[in-house]
């Protein structure tokens, strides 16, 4: 017998040495980009890790509330010493994020991981 799904789906964050990797796939909804936003900040709190890659190319849309969780991660991780880029942006989703007037302040971004793990290898951020 199926036991139904209990309590927050969460996204899964790969450690790559001392960067973590997110992959966001899909819809992500308000109450699990909370999360993914607190469990970024504590693992990267507790692990030390100098870098952050947020994989956005399975995205489709992105509203208000995810950029600006976004732009939250990238401040939060920078505060505790880690940077932030965020990869896969599709063009869609970069025209919505202008057009919502959402800047992201101090985000870098890459065009693809590999690109975001060498900016972060480089020091390029």
């Amino acid at each position: 017998m199926n036991q139904p799904l209990t309590g927050p789906v969460q996204v899964p964050v790969l450690a790559l040495g001392d960067i973590l990797l997110v992959s966001l796939q899909g819809e992500l909804h308000d109450g699990m980009a909370e999360q993914l936003q607190q469990d970024l900040t504590s693992r990267v709190s507790v692990s030390g890790v100098t870098g952050v890659v947020i994989d956005i190319s399975g995205v489709d849309m992105v509203d208000s509330f995810l950029g600006r969780v976004l732009a939250e991660i990238a401040s939060m991780a920078r505060l505790l010493a880690a940077r932030t880029v965020i990869a896969g942006m599709r063009p869609a989703v970069a025209i919505t994020l202008v057009e919502l007037g959402l800047t992201l302040p101090g985000m870098v971004t890459a065009l693809d991981v590999d690109r975001a793990l060498e900016l972060l290898s480089s020091g390029g951020t």
